[in-house]
């Protein structure tokens, strides 16, 4: 993103009742369930959802009292958890088919450690994270409110407020930003598609989004009602799966830094932390928001490259956007190096990633989370690097 000049910035969110996002939360939750029964259990699970059928598949490798009907139970959970409970797609009656067979032995073989060899990555591949100091949370502002905004709006809506009567799960943001010399200033335009009950009027849903909208954003931010678009193409009744099949995976830009800086490529959900495009990408995430939150740079951009069964990072590279050109990115990647061990199984013990915590990162994004000392969770987003980086280049 620039530093100078004015220009426009969109970022798009979508909600846990999405059709893909349902997919994300089925497969984070069989890797927690997983994860419970044994921390060194390894999984990559896919999910497919659509009108009344989940189809679970992928491989695992766990310990044997996680049977195929225990992850359909609580993938049935998830539904209802989520809220659908609608005809073409109920958590009471929906087919749920569980796919899952054992992990490959050549895939096993690269990772396993053994008495000659160290604990390889999972697979090959790059992975980036980022920080900015644009919100508290050192996220892109973009991303952090179309992420807010259903977030909030999925809570009224569970505790049944009346703010958000009649709204039903599925539901999309997007918001655009106008920055100058690289602050965002304002909102352009607000997108808000939200599926609904049936005999809603547009102008209802409008109302009570711009006003609920207009207390999440900062002072004056808030775009006018013209720019405020809800359900542009009207009704949104029929949606979820029955509306649109779902898959894990295919909202990796949602998950990250909504465009704002590079993604790898993997996905996260669905699999366990030996899988580098999800532990890597974590730990990236962590080391760049340090690097911000110690005052060393206004934004920063990590990227580290893995081969299968390869124990450490073939590179780390460090950018900075030119906003701070008196620190040395290749001194800062050396420091970072120093400070976290990111060899996979380094990775993984640095942030306690052999957990069953993985079914809150799996709607509303990945980073910019606050993190949970008492459940543990989103350890990545702790800034616990800061005063060695601070100590490291005096400041």
């Amino acid at each position: 993103m620039r530093d100078k000049g004015e220009f426009l910035f969109t970022s798009e969110s979508v909600s846990e009742g999405h059709p893909d996002k349902i997919a994300d939360r089925i497969s984070d939750t069989v890797l927690d369930a997983y994860l419970m029964a044994d921390p060194c259990s390894r999984v990559a699970c896919e999910t497919l959802v659509t009108t009344n059928r989940i189809v679970l598949a992928g491989e695992t490798r766990g310990p044997a009292v996680v049977t195929q009907e225990y992850l359909a139970h609580l993938a049935r959970l998830a539904v209802h958890d989520i809220g659908y409970d609608q005809e073409g797609f109920s958590w009471r009656n929906a087919k749920i088919d569980v796919l899952l067979h054992a992990q490959s032995r050549d895939i096993a073989a690269g990772v396993d450690s053994s008495d000659d060899k160290a604990e390889g990555a999972g697979d090959q591949g790059i992975m980036f994270g980022y920080a900015c100091n644009e919100t508290e949370a050192l996220m892109p502002a973009p991303i952090y409110y179309a992420h807010l905004i259903l977030r909030r709006v999925a809570e009224l809506r569970k505790i049944g407020d009346a703010q958000v009567a009649g709204l039903l799960p599925d539901a999309k943001s997007q918001v655009t930003l106008k920055y100058v010399d690289g602050k965002p200033v304002a909102a352009t335009s607000i997108v808000v598609s939200t599926q609904h009950e049936a005999g809603m009027e547009q102008r209802t849903i409008k109302a009570m989004l711009y006003s609920l909208i207009s207390e999440l954003l900062p002072k004056g931010w808030m775009c006018d009602q013209e720019n405020f678009y809800v359900n542009p193409t009207g009704n949104f009744v029929i949606g979820g799966p029955d509306g649109d099949c779902g898959l894990t995976g295919r909202k990796i830009i949602v998950d990250t830094y909504g465009g704002a800086a590079p993604h790898g490529g993997g996905a996260f959900s669905g699999k366990d932390p030996t899988k580098v495009d999800r532990s890597a990408a974590y730990a990236c995430r962590y080391l760049a928001k340090n690097v911000v939150a110690a005052g060393l740079a206004a934004r920063c951009t990590i990227q580290v490259s893995y081969a299968i069964g390869v124990s450490y990072p073939l590179s780390v590279y460090v950018d900075l956007h030119g906003t701070d050109r008196d620190i040395d990115e290749a001194m800062i990647a050396s420091t970072l190096r120093e400070l976290v061990d990111l060899s996979p199984r380094g990775i993984r013990e640095h942030l306690q990633l052999n957990r069953a915590i993985y079914v809150p990162t799996s709607a509303y994004g990945h980073f910019g989370r606050d993190p949970d000392t008492r459940l543990g969770t989103f350890t990545w987003e702790k800034t616990d690097l800061v005063p060695a980086l601070k100590g490291a280049f005096g400041r």
